[in-house]
């Protein structure tokens, strides 16, 4: 059984999101098509909708949260049952798409999010990112909608320096990588993006999301910061399986989803902005400053000792250049420390 209020630490993420100086008026009366609905990032668009048809009872905004699993979305969604705003359709993205009187707004963000997921299912992850695509830009292009993807840093591939990665910089991807399904699937789809923009004038918006965290993420996630979130609340001491000198730019979930409606409103159609943050923390430091963050006093922070096969298997790092988003308005405001203990919190209270 989900839970019938909104947890306290989403609603307090809620807050922050509607504190930034954005008329966000401009959704009340508004469908919104949400694809991969129950996703982890997907869910806080959700929740915000929600959130302002609670606000705007006289103007609500009109959620069709499109998943394949129903108990899923009645679980996580369970707060929300009964409201005649809230459209449940139970369905792969793949499938034809319903018919609807009214659209304004799409999210594309059906498809496996993390390593763990589309290694399991290349197949299932290219087809629901394409195949899906197609569905969805040819439904914005019936109703003129504006169109969101959900797009990923893993089109830039392989081979970046220590600068900033701008929209325009690209390194190499093999295709035939076992993990090519997730950034050729993610790179195709921004192709169909900018081409539905260019030949059927679709409104489509491209976001390249760097490492995202906070509630909801799935502790059986795969990535490391969510074994080390794993590891605090079991009280387990956090084992790295590298030298933790590799580093990541960590970004706080409220902070990505209000790019993503900043994106949805005023983002140009046929382009990409990146999304992320600009800072980045090596394994180790997170390691170090979610042992500190944990419920269970004491934990330890160990590594392996480094061999010249293990360190192959790790990125050094890379982070973003966010000069496009800026001149939308949008920069990221929570940093580790306070995202890694709301997230904690999250898990912690009932």
């Amino acid at each position: 059984m989900g839970r019938m209020t909104r947890h306290p630490v989403i609603a307090e993420d809620l807050e922050l999101i509607f504190s930034r100086p954005e008329d966000w008026r401009r959704f009340a009366g508004r469908h919104v098509l949400i694809a991969g609905a129950t996703s982890f990032l997907a869910s806080y668009l959700v929740e915000f909708f929600a959130s302002l048809s609670e606000r705007w009872p006289e103007s609500p905004v009109v959620i069709h949260a499109l998943a394949r699993n129903q108990q899923k979305l009645h679980q996580r969604f369970a707060h929300l049952a009964g409201r005649d705003w809230f459209r449940p359709i139970i369905q792969d993205v793949c499938a034809p798409m319903p018919v609807l009187s009214q659209l304004d707004f799409i999210v594309h963000a059906a498809g496996a999010g993390s390593p763990r997921q589309y290694l399991a299912d290349p197949v299932g992850t290219l087809r629901s990112n394409v195949l899906g695509a197609f569905n969805l830009l040819e439904l914005a292009r019936e109703h003129g909608a504006r169109l969101l993807f959900m797009s990923s840093g893993a089109v830039y591939g392989h081979g970046h320096s220590e600068e900033a990665i701008g929209e325009s910089d690209f390194g190499a991807l093999d295709p035939l990588d076992v993990s090519a399904c997730y950034g050729e699937g993610k790179r195709v789809v921004e192709t169909l993006c900018a081409d539905y923009h260019r030949q059927y004038a679709v409104h489509a918006v491209i976001a390249r999301i760097s490492h995202t965290y906070g509630p909801g993420i799935a502790q059986d996630d795969g990535r490391s910061f969510a074994d080390f979130v794993a590891d605090a609340l079991a009280g387990r001491d956090i084992v790295l399986n590298s030298d933790g000198s590799g580093s990541r730019p960590f970004c706080y979930v409220a902070d990505t989803a209000a790019a993503f409606l900043i994106l949805m409103l005023r983002g140009e159609g046929g382009t990409a902005y990146n999304v992320g943050l600009d800072q980045e923390t090596t394994i180790l430091d997170l390691a170090r400053l979610i042992a500190r963050l944990s419920p269970t006093p004491g934990l330890k922070v160990r590594h392996l000792p480094p061999t010249t096969e293990r360190q192959a298997l790790f990125r050094a790092g890379g982070h973003f250049d966010l000069a496009r988003m800026e001149r939308l308005g949008w920069r990221p405001v929570i940093l580790p420390e306070e995202g890694f203990e709301r997230t904690l919190r999250y898990f912690i209270e009932p």
